[in-house]
């Protein structure tokens, strides 16, 4: 969980959960991480710890709306509010240009960074992704049925009386792990997170949120038809295991990105849908890669 938080003013205002593992340095290339589904800040903990990822770039974990200690007051939102508020952290912060990574949802949100404030994102790095609405032809090339998933939970979650004892179940937090960090995930990993879960959605505000989340997730707007407005650099790495999405999907929509500065798909063989966690050398080593090459790079 991170330490701090930040006030920006969309929706009325918000206040962003956010980490930065060491102090700000401006001369070094920033690059926003935007975590999965009702994960935190901590799905980066391995990144934190990457002394050459660390000494070549400043590392900025936001929390979307919905997760960990990112709260305000409106009930509703989307992944554009949270792309927006995501702009605006980086104002509040004295940040004018960043890079961007985001796992799963956090990809969804990142390509939106791109499209609203191209010029303020340098490059995307989606991991784990899909540039769809959650669509019939994603379901027929093998990605996840996210209406057997979801719809029961959002049912479950829904309450008009206050429901001030509710706390996120042990069997939604186990599906998570195993749709994150693949069917072999470490008990420890299982155990971290069903604790972090179990603290951060709890009660009738955190029945709220988890709910809006889900909803969020089942009833997002596809992209196709603004991909081609993506003119920044674009690196997508997507492990050859995982679970949600398909790696025929990344294959049919890196192509889509037709005028970007850069397009490029790396699967990460035996990597998971949360890839930065399972892989984290992997990633590591191509985000440095890729911000070094892109850096400062004319739009």
């Amino acid at each position: 969980m991170p330490s701090k938080t930040v006030h920006v003013p969309h929706l009325g205002g918000i206040e962003a959960g956010y980490e930065m593992p060491y102090p700000y340095d401006p001369e070094k290339p920033t690059c926003i991480l935007v975590n999965s589904f009702t994960t935190t800040t901590d799905l980066y903990r391995d990144q934190y710890q990457n002394k050459d990822l660390n000494d070549t770039m400043n590392l900025l974990a936001i929390e979307p709306l919905g997760h960990g200690k990112t709260r305000t007051k409106s009930e509703h939102f989307t992944f554009w509010d949270t792309a927006i508020m995501s702009i605006q952290v980086l104002d509040a912060l004295g940040i004018k240009k960043a890079f961007a990574l985001g796992t799963s949802q956090g990809g969804f949100i990142v390509v939106r960074m791109a499209l609203l404030a191209p010029d303020k994102i340098e490059g995307i790095i989606p991991l784990g992704t899909s540039m769809d609405y959650e669509s019939e032809h994603s379901r027929q090339i093998g990605c996840w049925n996210a209406y057997e998933n979801c719809v029961p939970l959002i049912e479950r979650w829904s309450s008009t009386q206050p429901t001030p004892d509710w706390v996120v179940d042990d069997e939604f937090c186990d599906l998570i792990s195993m749709l994150g960090f693949g069917r072999d995930c470490p008990e420890s990993t299982k155990s971290f997170w069903k604790k972090t879960q179990k603290e951060i959605y709890r009660g009738d505000e955190g029945r709220k949120r988890i709910r809006m989340a889900a909803i969020n997730l089942l009833e997002r707007d596809g992209l196709h038809s603004r991909l081609q407005d993506v003119t920044c650099p674009v690196l997508w790495l997507h492990g050859s295991n995982d679970i949600p999405f398909d790696v025929r999907l990344p294959k049919e929509e890196i192509k889509m990105f037709v005028n970007a500065a850069d397009a490029e798909l790396h699967i990460v063989e035996g990597g998971a849908h949360y890839l930065s966690a399972t892989h984290p050398k992997e990633v590591d080593q191509a985000l440095i890669d890729f911000v070094t090459k892109f850096r400062g790079n004319k739009l």
